[in-house]
């Protein structure tokens, strides 16, 4: 029975050791307990079989895009968005390490939000707001919506003090009351 429990007592520690190994390459599986991390760790030669996990890894990710040869095309978030990632990640040339294509899919998502945030800036100056509103997905209305507000507001402030920051609430005011009409009438 001692021989035993020392065995276990090893076996525990290996595993320990190793799930530690494993955080260590990718930090976010911390979230994670020692079974959802096993379970992961598991299924290496299915990539999909992360998604239930993702959520407690990323918080804006609740799904990947994953083609009919397991490579990862975007990522979605729980509202349904889908943001397409700017390089295909193959999980297979992780030859099993499921945390080597997981940090790869952190750095192209950065990458693709970031790109995601200067297309839809670029494009706010060029649509009408309703029609831009509509065009993007809603994490990048109000990231883009939010700089431009800020910066709006700035200029009014420079430019005419709390006269300047009035007037620039009476415009916003105004566009708010012209979408609400323009809502209420589509809605009918």
């Amino acid at each position: 029975m001692k021989d035993s429990f020392k065995k276990l007592e090893e076996v525990q520690k290996g595993l320990n050791d190793y799930l530690e190994e494993k955080r260590g390459a990718f930090p976010r599986f911390y979230f994670l307990s020692n079974d959802e991390l096993l379970e992961i760790l598991s299924e290496t030669k299915e990539p999909e079989k992360v998604q239930p996990h993702l959520k407690k890894c990323f918080e804006g990710i609740a799904r990947l895009h994953f083609d009919a040869e397991k490579k990862i095309h975007a990522m979605y978030s729980r509202e349904g968005e889908k943001v397409p990632f700017t390089k295909i990640i193959d999980p297979v040339l992780a030859k099993g390490n499921v945390e080597k294509w997981l940090v790869e899919v952190e750095d192209v998502m950065l990458k693709s939000v970031k790109e995601f945030h200067e297309k839809a800036m670029q494009d706010y100056t060029r649509k009408e707001r309703e029609k831009w509103v509509c065009a993007w997905q809603g994490m990048g209305v109000l990231c883009v919506a939010m700089m431009f507000w800020t910066s709006q507001a700035e200029e009014s402030m420079k430019k005419g003090g709390i006269e300047g920051l009035r007037a620039f609430s009476d415009k916003l005011n105004k566009q708010v009351s012209i979408y609400k009409l323009s809502w209420q009438k589509k809605s009918k």
